[in-house]
C-alpha cells in the first residue's frame, strides 16, 4: 500500500487512522465471509466467493473502474458494486485520486505482441523460448517476411491459457529489461481485433488474402480463384503481401476459402479467412481531419493493423471506455489534454515506437511508426519549390520509401503545394499513408 493511503476518510469526512482501517475491513469480511489476500500489488477480495461451486465466471464477466479516490477502500466500495449482482471477485490497486469513477468492460486480452525478434527465428524456436522464460504459453504466431519467406517479420504474438498468465509473463517481459538470444525485445498487448456482429459476418463475400509473395499481381490471384468455379470473382485488390478479393456472391466466397486456404501461389502458402468490414467511420479520418477521399480508408498505413503487421491480433473485445485518460467513449482519439504529475509517481524508459499509433496526432509521425513496425528504413523526404502569381513560394515534399524500392512505387508526391514547411510534410505523409 502507497504511504500516502496508510489513513481514509470516514464517511463524515474525518481521516480514519490505520486501526480503524482496519476494523472496518475485518468488519467486512465477517459479514460477507469473503477473504482478503494482499499480492502481486494487488488487494484481492473473494476469488472464489464463500460457498462457490463450479468454474470462476467466464470472459466478459469483469468490469474495470478507474479514478477512485484514494481514500476509499473496500468496506466502502463493495457494497456499492454488489448491488449490481453477487461479487465473484474484487480486486483493488491505489493508483487513482479525486475524481469520478468510471466503469467498462474489463479487457480480458490472452496475447501478447513482441517485437524486435531476430528474423532467423523459427515459429518453435520462438514458442520453446517463450515457454522456458514465461507459464501459460498456448501458442505463438509468427508470420514470414515479406519480402524473403524464410525469415520472419521480426515480432511474434503470443497466446497465453489466461489473462493472469499473459499480465504476468508481460511484467516479466518488461521492456529494456529481459533479453531473447542476445537482444532487448518489445513487448506489449496485442491490440484487440475489431469485434463485428454475427449478422454483419454473415453478409461478407470478400476475403482477405495474406502471406502473398510481393510479386505476385492482382491478375494472377483473380486467375487462381477463378480456377475452382470460372467467374466468380469481381475484383481484387493487393496491398505489399495481402489482398481482398470480392467474390459476386457469398457461397462462392465461402467455398473459395476452404479450398484455397494454404495453398500455394508463386510459391508462397497463402492464409484465406473471411475480411472484416471496414469501420467507414474510422479512427484514420479522425486523424487526418477528413481529408481522406471516400473508399480509401483500407489503403491507410493499417488497414486493421494485422494486414499493416502491426501489433494487433489480441483476442476481440468490446471495450469501449477506458479511463484515467486512456480512451474516452466512442472511436478512440488522440489525447490532447493533460494530467497532473503526483510525486512519486514512477517514470518507465520507452521507445516512441512501442507506442499505439492512436499516441501520434502527427501524419509524418505515423509513417515513421509504421515503417519501423513493418521493419523498414525511415521514409526519406525530398522537398520542392515554385513560385505563385502573386510571389508566395509554395512548397511539396516528395516522400521515398528505401524498403519497397523494387516495387512498382516506392515515390510519392501529393498534388498539392503548401506554403509552410510543416504542412508540406504532413500533406506528403497523409498522402504516403494513404497509398502504401
Amino acid at each position: 500500500m502507497h504511504e500516502e493511503n496508510k489513513g481514509a476518510a470516514n464517511e463524515c469526512g474525518k481521516i480514519r487512522s490505520g486501526t480503524q482501517n482496519e476494523a472496518a475491513l475485518l468488519a467486512l469480511m465477517e459479514k460477507t465471509g469473503y477473504n482478503l489476500v494482499q499480492e502481486n500489488g494487488q488487494r484481492k477480495f473473494g476469488g472464489p466467493p464463500p460457498g462457490w461451486e463450479g468454474p470462476p465466471p467466464p470472459r466478459g464477466c469483469e468490469v474495470f473502474v478507474g479514478k477512485i479516490p484514494r481514500d476509499m477502500y473496500e468496506d466502502e466500495l463493495v457494497p456499492v458494486f454488489e448491488r449490481a449482482g453477487k461479487i465473484y471477485e474484487f480486486r483493488l490497486m491505489m493508483e487513482f485520486s479525486g475524481k469520478f469513477i468510471g466503469v467498462c468492460v474489463s479487457l480480458d486480452n490472452c496475447r501478447l505482441f513482441i517485437g524486435a525478434i531476430p528474423k532467423e527465428k523459427k515459429k518453435d524456436e520462438i514458442l520453446n523460448e517463450m515457454k522456458k522464460v514465461t507459464e501459460g504459453v498456448v501458442d505463438v504466431i509468427v508470420y514470414p517476411n515479406a519480402t524473403d519467406k524464410t525469415k520472419n517479420r521480426g515480432f511474434a504474438f503470443v497466446e497465453y491459457e489466461s489473462h493472469r498468465a499473459a499480465a504476468m509473463a508481460r511484467r516479466r517481459l518488461i521492456p529494456g529489461t529481459f533479453q531473447l538470444w542476445g537482444h532487448t525485445i518489445q513487448v506489449d498487448w496485442a491490440d484487440p481485433e475489431k469485434e463485428v456482429d454475427e449478422e454483419t459476418m454473415q453478409r461478407v463475400k470478400v476475403l482477405y488474402v495474406r502471406n502473398l509473395m510481393i510479386s505476385t499481381t492482382e491478375e494472377t490471384i483473380k486467375a487462381e480463384f477463378n480456377k475452382f468455379k470460372p467467374g466468380v470473382v469481381e475484383r481484387v485488390k493487393k496491398l505489399r503481401d495481402y489482398a481482398f478479393v470480392h467474390f459476386f456472391h457469398r457461397e462462392d466466397a465461402i467455398a473459395a476459402m476452404s479450398v484455397m486456404n494454404g495453398k500455394c501461389i508463386d510459391g508462397a502458402s497463402i492464409e484465406v479467412t473471411l475480411a472484416k468490414p471496414v469501420n467507414k467511420e474510422s479512427t484514420w479520418k479522425q486523424h487526418f481531419n477528413g481529408q481522406i477521399s471516400p473508399g480509401s480508408e483500407n489503403l491507410l498505413g493499417f488497414p486493421n493493423k494485422e494486414e499493416g503487421h502491426q501489433k494487433s491480433i489480441g483476442k476481440p473485445a468490446s471495450l469501449s471506455v477506458r479511463l484515467n485518460g486512456q480512451r474516452s467513449p466512442g472511436p478512440p482519439e488522440i489525447e490532447r489534454c493533460t494530467y497532473q504529475f503526483f510525486p512519486g509517481i514512477k517514470l518507465t524508459p520507452i521507445s516512441v515506437y512501442s507506442l499505439k499509433s492512436s499516441h501520434f496526432s502527427s501524419a509524418a509521425m505515423h509513417l515513421e511508426y509504421f515503417c519501423n513496425k513493418n521493419n523498414w528504413a525511415p521514409p526519406e523526404y525530398y522537398l520542392y519549390s515554385t513560385t505563385s502569381q502573386d510571389g508566395k513560394i509554395l512548397l511539396v515534399y516528395k516522400v521515398f520509401i528505401p524498403s519497397i524500392a523494387d516495387s512498382s512505387q516506392s515515390y510519392f508526391m501529393p498534388d498539392k503545394l503548401c506554403t509552410t514547411v510543416e504542412g508540406a510534410k504532413e500533406l506528403a505523409a497523409q498522402f504516403t499513408l494513404l497509398h502504401l
